[in-house]
């Protein structure tokens, strides 16, 4: 069974490894029957699975949730949804989103982008649904170091979320210390880097399925992240499995409150959830993936290094 972890200073315990349900949707990951979807939530929760993320934006994602949890199983979960700046407003998409789940609350309702300017004025919104009970607690979904940034500076705030990879250690390493501070509640995604880090696609990788946001990707950004996520062979071995690796490192920071894992099948969820990762990888692993990211230039220390260093190679070039 998964471990579970304090959801920040909420009072909440969430399973260590979350249901990431954005491939359930059918929108952005290729069309999933919404019985496998059902499928995919029972494994998870017989598991140990009690966490899931979702948004009104993934497509079919809340439907089929309000559709599992039909016949008592709404109570074993933590539900958070999300607000992406829909024109009929928050608090009236919020009751959409309740009558789609068929709960009457949201456990942690996140905006989908950091507000700001006039925007500022939905932390107070959010203030005000969490007095109706509609939603109980309330953060933001974030990618960019400043809008991460700026969020930390509001005190309505109760947890992130961020990604956090092997690939991308940037936007939480730089700011655990804030994190750790607020004892704000952390979720992880992208962990596997859209299956890359988990072993499951190479340099050769086609996505052309309906909805895979994959098939945008361009040649030369699928053979750099296979490329770069070749380089961790050695936290593979460590941890046994490339997945294991990948979730484990992000595990291996304990501000993380949970890392969400998408799924569209039992199968799949299967391996999520039930197979064996280490709670933290060891302190000689954790280093060397360190050395690593820092040659690969995953860090934005890292990038800056790099472009200076190819703008140095083109001046020598042209004084040449």
């Amino acid at each position: 069974m998964l471990k579970l972890r304090p959801f920040g200073k909420t009072g909440l315990a969430v399973s260590e490894r979350g249901f990431g349900a954005w491939a359930i949707g059918s929108a952005s990951y290729g069309p999933v029957a919404a019985d496998d979807a059902v499928s995919a939530l029972a494994c998870a929760e017989e598991l140990g699975c009690n966490f899931v993320d979702t948004a009104e934006v993934y497509g079919e994602s809340e439907a089929r949730l309000g559709r599992f949890f039909c016949g008592g199983r709404r109570e074993r979960w933590v539900v958070a949804s999300k607000y992406s700046g829909q024109p009929q407003g928050m608090t009236a998409l919020v009751e959409e989103q309740l009558r789609r789940l068929r709960t009457d609350r949201i456990d942690f309702y996140q905006l989908h982008w950091a507000p700001r300017g006039h925007e500022l004025k939905l932390y107070e919104e959010l203030d005000r649904l969490k007095l109706s009970g509609k939603i109980r607690f309330c953060g933001v979904s974030l990618r960019l170091g400043p809008d991460i940034d700026h969020v930390l500076a509001h005190s309505h705030i109760d947890g992130v979320q961020l990604p956090v990879s092997l690939l991308d250690p940037d936007p939480l390493s730089a700011r655990r210390e804030q994190i750790r501070a607020r004892s704000l509640a952390l979720v992880a995604r992208s962990a596997l880097r859209g299956g890359f880090l988990a072993g499951r696609y190479d340099e050769t990788s086609v996505f052309s399925g309906a909805g895979d946001q994959r098939a945008s990707w361009e040649r030369g950004r699928i053979r750099d992240t296979a490329r770069q996520a070749r380089a961790f062979g050695f936290a593979a071995q460590a941890a046994g499995s490339a997945h294991a690796a990948a979730v484990a490192y992000v595990l291996s920071f304990a501000e993380v409150s949970t890392v969400i894992l998408g799924c569209k099948s039992a199968a799949q969820a299967s391996s999520n959830f039930g197979t064996a990762v280490p709670a933290a990888l060891d302190a000689a692993t954790l280093q060397r993936i360190q050395r690593t990211q820092r040659e690969l230039g995953v860090f934005h220390a890292g990038r800056a290094k790099r472009l200076w260093n190819r703008l140095r190679g083109s001046f020598a070039i042209v004084n040449a």
